[in-house]
């Protein structure tokens, strides 16, 4: 094997990168009977800098600021960062918003902050400001914005003249409650903004508690009130959007609504099924809304599919509980009808069906299967081994018998 001539070395040199001044660093390797072995150099390792939490990993537009602050500080440094109450608040909301499940575990730090730091009624104004924005612009936050609510209003102190915090948040609501009629005609943006204030509404009848005169807890009776006008604001103008949103609203909070107008005394769920009828049969909605409202006036049929259980002191029967068979098993006939025990001839098509002669196999009391003669897999248990296996068992008993002497 020829020697690299020097000058051909020189020439490879510059496309390889190396320098010319570390030529002499350069190991020409010399032809014989024993070549060294080549040695291969260890490629480096490179090391990212790159977070896991780095922007790259979150959809656009997704603040993470406050998730890293909570994860990377004590609770007494997590707001010191911050320049202004909006800026903390904001930051809290998203993080809400992306981990619903930090709310029981942080919510009373978040409380003992705005505690400590809402000092004036402008300073509250914009809590609830932030808070309503949140609810009302963010899909599926509105249930977690009641909670929110329910928990500030009762654990802020502060209550300027003003009004306290659930004051001012039912006077936000007011303001957009008394456009209902304008905006259930409005362009398709104004309507969409309706819809997610209509939608937080119910929620916050739902979740935000308010203690009677004798420490009871109950419902905010204007928000049930308000409910039931929004309902009448949405029907007014029964287009596919707003009677989505009424379907919405109903299937939230319609048992709700109905317990409580029927302790008064009150019929409004009759009149909105039968205004739901009407609109089925007279209003240009289109096919699957229709079907829609169907739906609805069939689960308030069925008790918004709320199941109650009968009397501790009355058995239960076919005649007193309507959901008696209702955990029954289905048996088919050898037609392939299917019948349970709640059919007339229940009783003549089971025996019917435990008169064939191949329906059950060979089963013990408790459901195991026994397999006998004739069965496939019986037949093919052959009791004899392998002959390696044998040699192996009969040494494996040896050593154990070896081991135990």
């Amino acid at each position: 094997m020829d020697l690299v001539s020097q000058s051909t070395l020189n020439e490879h040199l510059p496309q390889s990168g190396i320098p010319s001044g570390s030529q002499d660093k350069v190991t020409v390797l010399d032809s014989g009977p024993e070549m060294a072995e080549p040695q291969v150099a260890a490629a480096p390792v490179i090391t990212s800098n790159l977070s896991v939490k780095a922007p790259e990993f979150y959809p656009p537009g997704y603040v993470q600021n406050f998730s890293q602050n909570f994860a990377d500080s004590s609770f007494e440094d997590r707001y010191d960062g911050y320049l202004t109450l909006a800026e903390y608040v904001q930051d809290f909301l998203n993080h809400l918003t992306d981990q619903p499940a930090c709310f029981e575990t942080e919510i009373e730090q978040f409380a003992e902050t705005l505690n400590a730091w809402v000092a004036s009624g402008e300073d509250l104004q914009g809590l609830v400001e932030l808070i309503y924005q949140q609810a009302t612009s963010v899909p599926n936050f509105s249930y977690m914005g009641a909670r929110l609510c329910n928990y500030l209003s009762h654990h802020l102190t502060i209550s300027p003249q003003s009004g306290n915090f659930r004051q001012l948040l039912l006077q936000r609501c007011r303001t957009e409650y008394e456009n209902r009629n304008a905006a259930t005609r409005g362009d398709e943006t104004t309507q969409k903004e309706f819809h997610a204030f209509v939608l937080f509404l119910a929620e916050l009848y739902l979740n935000l508690e308010i203690k009677g005169t004798k420490g009871q807890v109950m419902r905010a009776e204007i928000l049930q009130e308000g409910l039931r006008e929004l309902l009448n604001a949405l029907f007014s103008n029964p287009v596919d959007s707003n009677l989505i949103c009424a379907v919405k609203l109903l299937k939230l909070t319609g048992s709700v609504l109905e317990d409580a107008w029927k302790e008064k005394g009150k019929s409004d769920m009759e009149e909105i099924i039968q205004r739901i009828e009407n609109v089925v049969l007279d209003a240009n909605c289109s096919r699957d809304v229709k079907h829609m409202l169907l739906k609805l006036v069939e689960l308030r049929s069925s008790n918004w599919g709320r199941v109650h259980g009968t009397s501790a002191h009355t058995e239960a029967t076919p005649e007193n509980d309507p959901n008696y068979f209702m955990n029954e098993p289905t048996f088919y006939t050898s037609e392939g009808v299917p019948f349970t025990a709640a059919d007339p001839d229940y009783q003549e098509k089971y025996q019917e069906l435990l008169e064939r002669e191949d329906f059950f196999p060979e089963y013990e009391e408790n459901g195991t299967f026994l397999p006998g003669p004739g069965d496939p897999y019986f037949d093919d248990i052959d009791d004899e081994m392998d002959p390696e296996i044998e040699e192996a068992y009969e040494k494996f008993c040896l050593e154990s018998e070896h081991t135990r002497k």
